[in-house]
Protein backbone atom coordinates (compact mmCIF):
# COMPACT_ATOMS: atom_id res chain seq x y z
CA UNK A 1 0.00 0.00 0.00
CA UNK A 2 0.98 3.68 -0.74
CA UNK A 3 0.13 6.64 0.41
CA UNK A 4 -0.33 10.17 -1.38
CA UNK A 5 3.39 12.54 -0.68
CA UNK A 6 0.96 15.57 -1.31
CA UNK A 7 -2.08 14.59 1.50
CA UNK A 8 -1.04 11.54 2.67
CA UNK A 9 -4.77 9.42 1.63
CA UNK A 10 -3.83 5.83 0.35
CA UNK A 11 -3.51 5.52 -3.58
CA UNK A 12 -5.45 3.35 -5.38
CA UNK A 13 -5.02 1.51 -8.96
CA UNK A 14 -7.37 3.60 -11.42
CA UNK A 15 -6.54 3.09 -15.04
CA UNK A 16 -3.16 1.51 -14.26
CA UNK A 17 -1.91 4.31 -12.24
CA UNK A 18 -1.91 4.62 -8.68
CA UNK A 19 -4.18 7.62 -8.10
CA UNK A 20 -5.12 9.35 -4.91
CA UNK A 21 -8.93 9.82 -4.71
CA UNK A 22 -8.54 12.93 -2.17
CA UNK A 23 -6.29 15.50 -4.56
CA UNK A 24 -5.93 13.83 -7.66
CA UNK A 25 -2.21 13.09 -7.34
CA UNK A 26 -1.31 10.50 -10.09
CA UNK A 27 1.79 8.63 -10.44
CA UNK A 28 3.11 5.40 -12.92
CA UNK A 29 2.55 1.71 -11.24
CA UNK A 30 6.25 0.41 -12.08
CA UNK A 31 7.51 -2.54 -13.00
CA UNK A 32 7.92 -5.20 -10.49
CA UNK A 33 5.47 -3.88 -8.00
CA UNK A 34 2.82 -5.62 -7.04
CA UNK A 35 -0.56 -3.68 -5.96
CA UNK A 36 -3.37 -4.77 -4.41
CA UNK A 37 -6.44 -3.99 -6.33
CA UNK A 38 -9.89 -3.37 -4.24
CA UNK A 39 -12.80 -3.80 -6.01
CA UNK A 40 -16.25 -2.29 -4.80
CA UNK A 41 -19.60 -4.42 -5.06
CA UNK A 42 -23.30 -2.70 -5.91
CA UNK A 43 -24.69 -3.99 -2.66
CA UNK A 44 -21.72 -2.45 0.08
CA UNK A 45 -19.17 0.12 -0.43
CA UNK A 46 -16.38 0.49 1.96
CA UNK A 47 -14.98 3.77 2.51
CA UNK A 48 -11.46 4.45 4.45
CA UNK A 49 -11.47 7.74 6.05
CA UNK A 50 -11.75 9.70 3.36
CA UNK A 51 -12.00 13.52 3.07
CA UNK A 52 -13.51 15.83 5.65
CA UNK A 53 -14.66 12.46 7.49
CA UNK A 54 -12.33 13.21 10.11
CA UNK A 55 -14.58 14.58 12.43
CA UNK A 56 -15.55 12.75 15.13
CA UNK A 57 -13.13 10.37 14.67
CA UNK A 58 -11.28 9.13 17.98
CA UNK A 59 -7.61 10.95 18.68
CA UNK A 60 -4.34 9.98 20.78
CA UNK A 61 -1.27 10.98 21.46
CA UNK A 62 1.30 10.02 18.47
CA UNK A 63 3.96 12.06 17.45
CA UNK A 64 3.81 13.18 13.55
CA UNK A 65 7.41 12.98 11.96
CA UNK A 66 5.85 15.69 9.62
CA UNK A 67 5.13 18.82 11.34
CA UNK A 68 5.82 17.75 15.20
CA UNK A 69 2.15 17.76 15.96
CA UNK A 70 1.74 15.16 18.60
CA UNK A 71 -2.22 14.17 18.52
CA UNK A 72 -3.73 12.36 15.83
CA UNK A 73 -6.78 10.34 14.34
CA UNK A 74 -6.34 7.00 14.46
CA UNK A 75 -8.55 3.72 13.21
CA UNK A 76 -8.24 -0.03 12.81
CA UNK A 77 -8.51 -2.38 9.53
CA UNK A 78 -8.17 -6.00 8.87
CA UNK A 79 -5.65 -6.03 6.16
CA UNK A 80 -4.31 -9.32 6.55
CA UNK A 81 -5.41 -12.61 7.37
CA UNK A 82 -7.87 -13.02 10.38
CA UNK A 83 -5.72 -14.75 12.06
CA UNK A 84 -3.21 -11.29 12.51
CA UNK A 85 -3.70 -8.63 14.30
CA UNK A 86 -5.05 -5.43 12.96
CA UNK A 87 -3.09 -2.32 11.64
CA UNK A 88 -3.28 0.72 13.27
CA UNK A 89 -3.72 3.98 11.30
CA UNK A 90 -3.02 7.39 12.03
CA UNK A 91 -3.94 10.76 10.60
CA UNK A 92 -1.81 13.99 11.83
CA UNK A 93 -4.75 16.44 13.37
CA UNK A 94 -2.15 19.56 11.85
CA UNK A 95 -1.08 18.49 8.31
CA UNK A 96 -3.10 15.33 7.54
CA UNK A 97 -0.05 13.10 7.14
CA UNK A 98 -1.25 9.81 7.29
CA UNK A 99 0.70 6.70 8.41
CA UNK A 100 0.15 3.00 9.99
CA UNK A 101 1.44 0.62 13.01
CA UNK A 102 1.45 -2.71 13.04
CA UNK A 103 1.84 -5.54 16.17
Amino acid sequence: MEFCPECGSMLVLKDGALTCRRCGFAKERGEGRSVISVEQRADKTIAVLEGGSDAGMPTTRARCDECGNDTAYWWLRQLRSADESETRFFRCTKCGKTWREYD
